[in-house]
């Protein structure tokens, strides 16, 4: 099983992410902000990550790591 972590310090909510996910598990989260005001990445379903790293790949600022 894959996990993904998504650093908040660089991430910018651009939303490539949740664009490329072929699992529709990446979505911004309006409940948080970062310090820099952007709403962050986070993965709704960690069980249904299958580990293809789509969302680390086109993600710009490189905050996406993928455990497995």
């Amino acid at each position: 099983m894959a996990r993904i972590e998504v650093d908040m310090n660089y991430c910018k909510g651009c939303g490539l992410c949740v664009d490329v996910c072929p699992q529709d598990i990446m979505q911004l989260n309006s409940e948080i902000m970062t310090q820099k005001g952007y709403h962050p990445a986070t993965c709704v379903d960690q069980d249904a990550c299958t580990g293809c790293t789509s969302c680390a790949l086109m993600c710009p600022d490189v905050a996406i790591t993928i455990e497995r």
